[in-house]
C-alpha cells in the first residue's frame, strides 16, 4: 500500500485508517508528509486517543500527553507543521498502541463524521483562533498529566482534546465546541474529586 492513496477524496476515517495500516513508518515526521497543517491536530487526536480509552494502558499516557504539552506550544506560537528533534520524528507509534486503539479510534471517527460537517472553516483556519485552540489543548493535557497515575481522570480531559482535534480535522467548529464542553467537564471531575479529598483529610 502505497502513500499516494491517502491523496484520494474520501472520508478521514478512510484516509487515517489507510495510512495507519500503510507500510510507511508511523512517526511524527511521517505524519507531517502526509497531513501537512493538519499535522498537529491530527497528532493531538492519535496522541490523546490513548488516554482517552476506558483500558488500562500502563502508564504510557503520560508520554502522549507530554508530547501533547510541546506540540500545543508549538501551535501556540504560530508554526504551521510538526517541529521535533530528530530522535523524536524518527520514533515510530509502538505497534501494539496502534492495534489496542486503531479500531476503537475508527468507529469514534466515522460516527463524528456521520454528524459532522465544514461550519466556520475560515475562522477555524485563523493563525489567531488556531492558537487559542493550542493554548486550550494545553491547559487540558497539562491536567491530564497531572491527574493520579492509574486513576481514569485523565480520561475525560483526553477525549476532549480528541473531539477539538476532530473538529479542526473536519473544520467543524461545533465538534471543538462538545470537545471544549467535554474537556472543562473532566477538569471540573478533577477538582471536585480533589476537593472532597482535602475535606476529607481535614
Amino acid at each position: 500500500m502505497t502513500d499516494h492513496k491517502l491523496n484520494n477524496p474520501q472520508p478521514f476515517s478512510n484516509k487515517l485508517d489507510l495510512w495507519l495500516k500503510s507500510d510507511s513508518p508511523k512517526t511524527l515526521a511521517a505524519m507531517n508528509d502526509v497531513f501537512a497543517e493538519k499535522s498537529f491536530a491530527i497528532s493531538f487526536l492519535l496522541l490523546m486517543s490513548i488516554p482517552s480509552l476506558p483500558i488500562p494502558t500502563g502508564g504510557i499516557t503520560h508520554v502522549f500527553e507530554a508530547i501533547t504539552i510541546l506540540l500545543a506550544i508549538e501551535q501556540i506560537i504560530g508554526l504551521r507543521t510538526i517541529w521535533t528533534p530528530k530522535s523524536l520524528g524518527k520514533r515510530e507509534i509502538p505497534i501494539s498502541i496502534i492495534k489496542k486503539a486503531l479500531p476503537f479510534l475508527i468507529r469514534r471517527i466515522k460516527w463524528f463524521e456521520k454528524y459532522s460537517r465544514p461550519r466556520f472553516s475560515k475562522f477555524l483556519a485563523n493563525p489567531i483562533v488556531n492558537s487559542m485552540f493550542g493554548i486550550i489543548i494545553l491547559g487540558l493535557a497539562l491536567i491530564a498529566i497531572t491527574a493520579v497515575p492509574f486513576s481514569g481522570l485523565d480520561t475525560l480531559p483526553s477525549l476532549g482534546i480528541v473531539f477539538i482535534s476532530l473538529g479542526l480535522i473536519l473544520e467543524d467548529i461545533v465538534g471543538a465546541i462538545v470537545g471544549i464542553l467535554i474537556g472543562l467537564a473532566g477538569v471540573a471531575v478533577i477538582f471536585g474529586l480533589s476537593q472532597i479529598i482535602v475535606n476529607l483529610i481535614h
